[in-house]
């Protein structure tokens, strides 16, 4: 038995060392893990040994009631769900109280993507020679032509493109690398960059290991990157409130799955842990399924015994 406060902040060390989860999801699974501490606290729950399951499904009933969106739900379901798992790994609990419990139900929203032609136009809008110019183009030629993160962008460091390959070497969540193919076009977009852009934009700063700089030299912000993509959506005749990082990284997905690629392929290249989030972002529509069903399957073309 122990008391419930004091077990958050072994909870929270066990997150960062055993598991090695990304800081801001360790953030996230703390915040989740207060709030829940907090609710026990008053129902009359301060300790271990006080729990039960049922305090816990109340406490997720709860967030349904304050209208909790189904997402916050979820990942507040896994957080507890750990929780839980370390109170019975270090003897706090008498079983894992987290098993048996049936996790909130999630909407499965296909995700905003922009049609192939409109983000070719986009990326071909910017032709200009000026260091910016070269940026911003090798920037957009990337999100597209390797479905990388914001986050992960904006991470990139000159080494993370191995010489002589057109590869590109990301670190995504949960801090776990992984290698990224890109077009031809990508990588003529980034050897231009590096050969006339960066230097001028990284204002002769060796010591600035970040591919991609602002005009001050540094590397970029999450931000940075939205407010750039805005600004080039809006020049190129595109309404910048559809365009963001992300939205490009769906659609690199769906031009991948749309020209033939397999799912798991698309999984590694995009960083996901599992296929089931993979096909949320790879959509396709239903008439491209039935072209495929025709195609491939062997007796498509059979007719039945009228001769229909």
């Amino acid at each position: 038995m122990a008391a419930l406060s004091e077990t958050i902040g072994s909870f929270a060390a066990s997150l960062a060392l055993e598991r090695g989860l990304a800081a801001k999801t360790c953030e996230a699974y703390g915040r989740d893990v207060r709030a829940f501490a907090k609710f026990l606290a008053s129902h009359g729950r301060k300790t271990t040994a006080q729990l039960t399951q049922d305090d816990v499904r109340a406490w997720l009933e709860s967030l349904q009631e304050k209208r909790r969106r189904a997402s916050t739900r979820a990942r507040a379901f896994i957080a507890i769900k750990e929780f839980l798992s370390h109170l019975k790994e270090m003897g706090w609990t008498a079983r894992d109280l987290g098993e048996g419990l049936e996790a909130p139900k999630r909407a499965r929203i296909l995700p905003r993507t922009l049609g192939e032609e409109e983000t070719i136009r986009l990326v071909a809008s910017i032709d200009g020679t000026t260091p910016r110019d070269l940026r911003d183009r090798a920037m957009l030629e990337m999100l597209y032509g390797c479905g990388l993160r914001v986050s992960e962008l904006c991470a990139l460091e000159l080494t993370d493109l191995p010489d002589g390959a057109e590869l590109v070497r990301c670190r995504g969540k949960g801090s776990k690398d992984r290698l990224v193919p890109f077009a031809p076009s990508v990588a003529a977009a980034i050897r231009r960059y590096l050969d006339e852009g960066r230097g001028p934009l990284a204002r002769g700063n060796l010591a600035e290991r970040h591919l991609f700089v602002t005009r001050l030299g540094k590397g970029f912000t999450r931000m940075g990157v939205f407010k750039l993509l805005k600004e080039r959506a809006l020049a190129a005749g595109i309404d910048p409130a559809v365009v963001s990082p992300h939205v490009l990284r769906h659609s690199f997905a769906t031009s991948l799955l749309a020209h033939g690629a397999d799912i798991r392929s698309i999984q590694e290249m995009l960083g996901h842990a599992s296929v089931a989030t993979t096909q949320i972002y790879t959509h396709v529509d239903q008439a491209r399924l039935g072209q495929i069903h025709r195609t491939y399957h062997p007796r498509a073309e059979e007719r039945d015994d009228d001769g229909k």
